[in-house]
This record gives C-alpha cells, sequence and structure tokens, in this order.
C-alpha cells in the first residue's frame, strides 16, 4: 500500500499571475485599498490637448481574446513633452500631466480602453523628430517577460518615424498603427502570435 503524502501539493506554474492584479492594480482584483487606482490617470483633467479614446483586445496565437492583460502606457503631452527629468524640457510639461497610465482588460470580454490626450511629436536620441506614439508595456498569462510596443495614429504621418522606418517588412509596420473609428476614438488590437502579429520591440 503507498505511503500516504503529507505535504501541500506545487501549485500550478504562473508567470504574470494570478497576483499581478491584486499587487499592481488591486481595484481589478477586488480589493477597494485606494481612493484611486494607481496609473488609471494619464493626462490629468487640466493637460491641454486634443482628447482621445483608445481601445483594442490582445489575442493569443488562435485569435481569441486574452483577458487578463495588465497594460502600462506612457507618452507625452500635446507639445511632445514628457514628465521625466530626462527630456530637457520637462519643466514646461501641462499641468497635471503624468504621462502614464495602467490599465487593465475586462475579465469578461478582453477589451481594454484609456482617455488621455493625443501626445506631440517628440525629438529621438538622434535628433530626428518621431511621429505622435504611445508606448506601451504588456503583461499577462503566458508571457515570461513583459512586451514591449508602440502605438501610432493613422492620421498623423507616420512615414519619417525613425523607429517604424528600423522594421525591415514593410507590410508589418501597420500593426503600430491605430485605426480612427470615430473623431476621437482609436482602436489598437494586439496580436502576440499569428498572422498580423504585432511588432515588438526589444528596449
Amino acid at each position: 500500500m503507498p505511503q500516504p503524502l503529507n505535504h501541500l501539493k506545487e501549485s500550478a506554474s504562473q508567470t504574470a499571475g494570478p497576483y499581478v492584479h491584486i499587487g499592481l492594480a488591486p481595484g481589478a482584483a477586488g480589493f477597494d485599498i485606494y481612493r484611486q487606482e494607481l496609473g488609471q490617470d494619464i493626462a490629468g483633467p487640466d493637460a491641454p490637448g486634443e482628447r482621445i479614446r483608445v481601445e483594442g483586445i490582445v489575442l493569443d496565437g488562435t485569435g481569441a481574446p486574452v483577458k487578463d492583460v495588465l497594460l502600462e502606457a506612457w507618452q507625452a503631452d500635446a507639445a511632445g513633452i514628457h514628465p521625466h527629468p530626462e527630456d530637457p524640457r520637462h519643466a514646461d510639461c501641462a499641468p497635471g500631466f503624468r504621462g502614464w497610465g495602467r490599465i487593465i482588460t475586462d475579465f469578461d470580454t478582453g477589451l481594454w480602453g484609456f482617455d488621455t490626450i493625443k501626445p506631440g511629436s517628440v525629438m529621438g536620441r538622434n535628433g530626428l523628430p518621431m511621429a505622435p506614439h504611445i508606448s506601451l508595456w504588456i503583461v499577462a498569462r503566458g508571457l515570461n517577460i513583459g512586451l514591449n510596443t508602440r502605438m501610432y495614429f493613422e492620421d498623423e504621418d507616420n512615414s519619417a518615424d525613425p523607429v517604424i522606418n528600423l522594421i525591415e517588412h514593410v507590410d508589418r509596420r501597420q500593426t503600430l498603427v491605430a485605426r480612427k473609428v470615430a473623431p476621437g476614438h482609436f482602436r489598437f488590437d494586439i496580436r502576440l502570435q499569428g498572422d498580423g502579429e504585432t511588432v515588438f520591440l526589444d528596449i
């Protein structure tokens, strides 16, 4: 007769869960411990610029929505200034502009979204201007490390952007461009694998 094992079983292997939401966005996990969830306010109420809504879904290799994603968004203000000391103009950043936010997908539909202002063009490290964009960092189940990408806008001229032009396959550049679906409303779906896989950046 086998000897009984009187110890706890090993827990299931995890990548970015199940505790990622508890630690980084406790409100989404049902913990009401902050008056306001950290990182939800990207632009602030007083920042000048065009107010926009960005929405999308993260899709896996089979085309199914991934419903437990956490994204962080980083951007410049409408004048192209980041609220960070490494930006030489950071003292002139829009009042109350945070420049980053943390977004959770809806656990039932996989839809994520946030409100902000449309960023302005920023100067790259090589002295070349970059088209207006929002940088995104993505963590979810099955991802061993966070993924970095960018979201550009289809109603802007992205042709001279130095980062987009680093992408050798021209057709894949469109995976970084958000569609304008209505005035002030952009759609940006992120595909982790398969046809139309989003370009991810090694930074």
